[in-house]
């Protein structure tokens, strides 16, 4: 009898089942806390932002790119013309606050890989670039962080 594989190699259908939990068996990122890589807190200030908290941000950076384009375009629809917009802002805030209008809001910051240093503005382009692209965003590490955040070293982290 096969204990990985109840059922079978089993000479009767009707032979009792045995199943094997094993409760240490967590990979190790299960084991440390988010963040803990990159020497940040587990929880409350300066920890790693969820991945909610952060989409609500850049939906409300959206909307505010969106709102600033159609200015410009109006009566017409921004379309496209919102994509600059979002990059614009979003560069001009991350290098000039360290935020963006929708990190601000919810509380979060983007974490530089050295403390109290602005964010340059290869880091910001870059960063904004792939999270125009959106599928960056989406390819998250064991920390949670998106590739746009691991390429040019920063996170986004609570306040």
């Amino acid at each position: 009898m096969s204990l990985l594989f109840p059922g079978r190699n089993n000479a009767s259908s009707r032979a009792p089942r045995v199943v094997v939990v094993v409760d240490d068996a967590l990979s190790p990122s299960q084991q440390r806390p988010r963040g803990a890589s990159l020497g940040l807190p587990a929880e409350g200030q300066g920890s790693l932002a969820g991945f909610s908290t952060r989409a609500v941000a850049f939906l409300v950076d959206a909307l505010a790119a969106a709102l600033v384009a159609g200015l410009f375009t109006a009566p017409q629809p921004p379309g496209n013309w919102s994509l600059l917009s979002f990059g614009l802002i979003t560069v001009a805030f991350l290098v000039a606050a360290g935020q963006t209008p929708g990190m601000r809001l919810l509380g979060l910051r983007l974490a530089h890989p050295r403390p109290g240093a602005r964010t340059a503005l290869w880091r910001a382009v870059v960063r904004t670039g792939l999270l125009m692209l959106l599928v960056p965003a989406l390819l998250v590490d064991a920390d949670g962080r998106g590739l746009h955040d691991r390429l040019t070293g920063t996170a986004v982290v609570r306040g």
